[in-house]
């Protein structure tokens, strides 16, 4: 790949520069007439290309489109690695082969593991987004604490064997490093579950309910003490069960009726068939539906390939993630990119729409829609472009252009 304006190799800030000749994804429409200025790591602004300084460099985009920088907030891992593993090469690796994807920034996100090792996670994050990397890496916004706190019999592919409850005497231990938890996700029944619920909002962190058994008498009191994200739904995610004739409605029913719930689908095409994808977003529509990877160190592995994650073994079959024994997906092998996709084709949501679930949607439930999650004037300039169907072609991470050779 030749140097573009606002190179990686740049060690002060980049040049400014004009993208142009890009059909630009708006939070509400797609534009193709106007160019997209950046400076200082910023989107400085929008012009007609007739008006744009001559002195300006230009990067031709050559029709594509041009997004914001996709962002995950449920990413476990990827080339073998997964964000359990405090160490730069884990992190490194997951960060680069997501930004090469067009995805600018994510929750790492860890699974459930002993107390000790969730602890050192959250320190090496700590120090990781105090002293950031270079703009090859996506931007680590926080960790997705996901579990320990969940019911053993919606534990999925989460390792039963570091399985807690909240009113353990854990919670503090992980809440020492509040400052870099951007979401904490339990199963709303659990002891101590209602308690942790308060803290959390108390914190500004968000609350999330997921791996659960819950009904909806356990569910709503959480949520109007602060509860407001749901993971991965249909994932192990209680249902509707009947006591002698009555129907007693679960969290799948509460996550997609409840408008004071965000909530989550991976859609790899895996996970949920399109029926299913379908329901999720026409119940919360693409300002409360996230898309997420829940991708883990199976990602970007072939076919057959065995991982790991928390000492759990997994394997990579039929292009998903799977317990050995088959009984239980173990997240995703797909990252975000190929998901927009399927919320296309599959799902049939318009483009604008679908990006939005991969951007600004997922950007507002961790707190950061201020600077992240739309191409929008004084917000970082934080940018995908892809060639049609989806596939990356560049992207930009805070004016800085990721510097890797597809080719």
């Amino acid at each position: 790949m030749h140097k573009q304006p606002g190179a990686v190799g740049d060690q002060a800030d980049p040049a400014p520069f004009a993208l142009v000749n890009g059909r630009l994804a708006l939070p509400d429409r797609i534009v193709e007439d106007q160019a997209l200025i950046v400076a200082a790591g910023k989107i400085a602004g929008f012009a007609p290309v007739a008006a744009l300084d001559p002195a300006l460099p230009r990067c031709d985009a050559g029709g594509r489109l041009v997004t914001p920088g996709l962002v995950d907030i449920h990413i476990h891992g990827a080339l073998g690695h997964t964000f359990n593993e405090p160490t730069t090469a884990a992190f490194a690796t997951i960060t680069r082969l997501l930004a090469q994807h067009g995805v600018t920034s994510l929750l790492a996100t860890t699974a459930t593991d002993a107390l000790e090792n969730l602890t050192a996670v959250l320190a090496f994050a700590q120090a990781w987004m105090q002293t950031p990397p270079d703009g090859q890496c996506a931007q680590i916004l926080g960790v997705h604490v996901e579990g320990p706190y969940f019911h053993p019999a919606q534990a999925g592919a989460q390792n039963p064997a570091y399985l807690r409850t909240p009113d353990d005497g854990s919670v503090a231990r992980l809440l020492a490093y509040a400052d870099v938890i951007r979401i904490l996700t339990f199963a709303p029944e659990l002891p101590g579950a209602l308690e942790l619920t308060h803290t959390l909002r108390r914190l500004g962190i968000v609350a999330a309910a997921g791996h659960s058994t819950a009904q909806e008498k356990h569910v709503l009191p959480c949520i109007d003490a602060g509860l407001s994200h749901c993971i991965h739904l249909w994932s192990a995610q209680s249902s509707t069960v009947r006591e002698g004739p009555w129907r007693r409605p679960g969290l799948l029913e509460v996550s997609l009726t409840d408008e004071r719930l965000t909530g989550e689908i991976i859609a790899d095409g895996k996970h949920l068939p399109p029926t299913l994808m379908k329901l999720a977003y026409r119940c919360l529509g693409a300002d409360r539906l996230c898309v997420v990877s829940d991708a883990t160190s199976g990602a970007a592995l072939p076919e057959g390939s065995r991982f790991f994650m928390a000492g759990a073994e997994y394997e990579v079959v039929d292009g998903v993630g799977m317990t050995l024994d088959r009984t239980s997906f173990a997240g995703s092998t797909t990252l975000l990119d190929r998901m927009l996709a399927v919320l296309v084709e599959t799902v049939g949501a318009p483009v604008v729409e679908a990006v939005r679930m991969a951007t600004l949607t997922p950007a507002r439930v961790a707190g950061v829609a201020d600077r992240k999650g739309s191409l929008e004037v004084g917000k970082d300039a934080d940018i995908a472009i892809f060639d049609p169907g989806f596939h990356p072609w560049r992207t930009l991470i805070g004016g800085r252009w990721v510097d890797w050779d597809k080719e």
